[in-house]
């Protein structure tokens, strides 16, 4: 008997929580933003208990991606689906060439989960650490590309890469608002404050892209973070 009550107590909890979450979803019930998982990801706003399910959320859906993008900050344009040399095809991109005041040291071709990657590292984790190292800001962000038409690592019996679809980019270094430039040839003196800061982006990037690996990876990553948005998780 008293099992056949508890069971009933628990459907009737488990009726009223799928109630108020379409209640939330219909936006019959509205919560503060931050509190709402079903409220439009904004990349700027100071993360909340709901940040990495909306971010996940959002990566995912490519209407929901591109509505966050355009209040983002980032400066881009929109680019015409193509297929480029070697059958590399470019679906949904943008070509971005700062993330309001950070300039980049070139334009650069990204998926939109890609792009919206960059502005959530930027405004997250990139800039705090920056100001918190040296006090001042990051002016510029500097890469290596992310386009290009080619397999993992250049090897001809590998998949072909995140940068086939520009959905990855490889990060060589940042300048700050002072003009000091930081490069990953600072990576190996982990005590120094450029050490320090170069960990501290290196688990920023790790909480904003799918996929990031750096210098203690493999030698072909000493001197660039790389990063994407692929299907796995991997922070190395």
């Amino acid at each position: 008997m008293i099992a056949r009550v508890v069971a009933w107590m628990f459907l009737a909890l488990l009726a009223g929580a799928a109630m108020f979450v379409y209640a939330v979803y219909s936006k019959r019930v509205v919560l503060p933003q931050r509190y709402d998982p079903f409220a439009p990801l904004d990349v700027r706003a100071p993360q909340g208990p709901l940040t990495r399910f909306k971010l996940w959320r959002t990566m995912r859906d490519p209407q929901l991606c591109d509505a966050a993008l355009v209040h983002s900050g980032l400066v881009y344009c929109d680019m015409a689906d193509s297929t480029g040399r070697g059958g590399c095809e470019l679906k949904n991109v943008v070509r971005v060439t700062q993330v309001e005041d950070v300039r980049f040291s070139a334009p650069f071709i990204a998926t939109c989960p890609l792009a919206l990657g960059i502005a959530y590292f930027e405004h997250q984790y990139l800039q705090r650490a920056a100001l918190e190292t040296y006090g001042e800001g990051v002016a510029r962000i500097e890469h290596v590309g992310s386009y290009a038409c080619r397999n993992v690592n250049h090897q001809q019996d590998t998949a072909l890469s995140q940068h086939a679809s520009a959905n990855a980019i490889d990060l060589t270094g940042f300048v700050l608002d002072n003009g000091r430039r930081i490069t990953l040839a600072r990576w190996d003196d982990a005590t120094s404050p450029d050490g320090v800061f170069l960990r501290r982006v290196h688990e920023g990037a790790c909480a904003s892209f799918d996929t990031t690996l750096g210098p203690d990876y493999n030698a072909l990553h000493k001197a660039h973070f790389h990063v994407d948005m692929g299907p796995y998780r991997v922070c190395r």
